[in-house]
Order: structure tokens, then sequence, then C-alpha cells
């Protein structure tokens, strides 16, 4: 004897959309940074990016190890953070010798849009250990002030 089973297409979606977001992250290899927009191509690499924010700055740690200083760049262009760079081959190996390859290679961009509370003036990128560090002190109105509240003092009855 067969049984009935109810038909639900809305699970079957939500089902179907949850493969779909495992697999675009697993092909992309991250998620969204919401807040931050990001513009990542599909067949481009970009490395990791931790993005840190308090009340005095905005920084964001860029993983870069194997890339020479002269060939990162930074830039700011109306309140959009783009880090460019690119990973070269050695020039003693050759492509076809390798048995295995887990390292992208190649250029990479990574673009963020900047909350307005950044001074794009004041910004500072260092470069150290492989990791690229670039500090985004926020504006001093966009600083969060201390108010000192009064309290009415009464007089006593003598």
């Amino acid at each position: 004897m067969k049984s009935l089973v109810r038909w639900q297409p809305f699970q079957e979606l939500s089902t179907l959309q949850r493969q779909m977001n495992r697999l675009f992250e697993s092909f992309a290899g991250r998620t969204s940074l919401l807040p931050f927009e990001e513009e990542l191509g599909a067949w481009e690499f970009g490395p990791p990016v931790d993005i840190i924010e308090d009340d005095q700055k905005l920084q964001f740690k860029v993983e870069v190890p194997g890339i020479e200083e002269k060939d990162i760049h930074v830039e700011v262009e109306n309140n959009v953070l783009t880090v460019r760079g690119e990973r070269k081959l050695e020039k003693d190996i050759k492509e076809e010798n390798f048995r295995r390859m887990e390292r992208h290679y190649g250029a990479f961009a990574r673009s963020f849009t900047l909350p307005p509370s950044v001074d794009a003036e004041k910004i500072e990128a260092n470069y150290n250990n492989g990791i690229l560090a670039i500090q985004m002190p926020k504006r001093a109105e966009a600083k969060p002030k201390q108010i000192k509240v009064n309290v009415a003092k009464t007089l006593k009855a003598a």
C-alpha cells in the first residue's frame, strides 16, 4: 500500500536555494561582507580580508603573502577602497611541473564601499609579514562624544 505525501513546493525551493548558496560559497570561497559592499568577479581570486571597526577607526587586514610591496596598490576614490596586486609564479618553476597547485597566481582587485564616517585624507597602509594593514581613522564628528550630565543642587532648610 502506498501512502500519500503532501507536496510542499516552497520547501523544495528553500532546499534548492540552500544548495545553490553552498555551491556559490564553495566556488567563491567566501560569503558577503555586508555592510561593506564588495566587487569581486566570479573568475577572479582575492586575498582574505578582516575588517575591524571601533569608535576611533576602521581597519582592513589583507592577507597577501608572497606578494612584493611594489606589486600592491591601495587607492580610495568616491568613498571606495580598492586594493590591487599580483602574485607572480616563480620564474624557475614551470607550471607543468606542478603536481598540485592550491595557491592562486595572477592579478587581483578587491573593492569595498566605505562608510561616510571615514576620513579619507588620513588613511595609512602598512605591509608587514604578508599582511597589508590599512588604518582609516574616523572623522571627529563621527566619533562618539561623552556629555556630562549636570545635576541641580537643592538647598536644605535649616
